[in-house]
């Protein structure tokens, strides 16, 4: 059983609200996000209701204050529990939307898009298998966008403004 702690304050203090399923609108519950605890398995937390806005990728493990979990301020709207996965990893990024332009099939990590893609562009991508967090810059850093497997006609379909990006990873290297 998934289990996750949202805290007003930082330091897990004042009001807070348990988890163990996705929550599509947590804002009722509290009024601000300051820390986190990840009692047990793996989360994606979002910046507005609905599943909108920033997302933070979050393993089990304490994170006192907003900026430990890569925060950009202290809301969190919605949450979803990602599944356990345990098969193989598999997608392919197109540098234009509608999966057209130049192409790379992935099944490993890569830290450096723009090394081994020759581009930062990625507009479109289908992920066949894994789940995988698609980073805005190198060395997976700066935003963060949760990848499970379908297709993705436009980079807003992951919830990016911008179709930039400098590193991906499988999910499970994050644990």
């Amino acid at each position: 059983m998934a289990k996750i702690i949202f805290y007003e304050e930082k330091n897990f203090q004042g009001r807070h609200h348990e988890c163990s399923a996705d929550g599509s609108e947590m804002h009722s519950h509290f009024s601000r996000c300051n820390s986190i605890k990840v009692e047990s398995g793996s989360w994606v937390a979002y910046e507005k209701s609905h599943y909108a806005g920033y997302q933070y990728v979050l393993i089990k493990g304490d994170y006192p204050d907003f900026q430990k979990w890569a925060g950009f301020n202290d809301r969190i709207g919605s949450c979803r529990m990602v599944p356990p996965y345990q098969g193989n990893y598999k997608m392919k990024i197109f540098a234009r939307s509608d999966f057209l332009g130049q192409n790379m099939e992935l099944s490993e990590d890569c830290p450096d898009l723009s090394e081994r893609f020759h581009a930062r562009d990625i507009s479109s991508l289908n992920v066949a298998e894994g789940y995988w967090v698609l980073h805005e810059h190198p060395s997976y850093r700066g935003r963060q966008y949760f990848l499970q497997p379908g297709e993705y006609r436009r980079f807003s379909d992951w919830g990016s403004s911008s179709s930039t990006f400098g590193s991906l990873r499988r999910f499970s290297e994050l644990h």
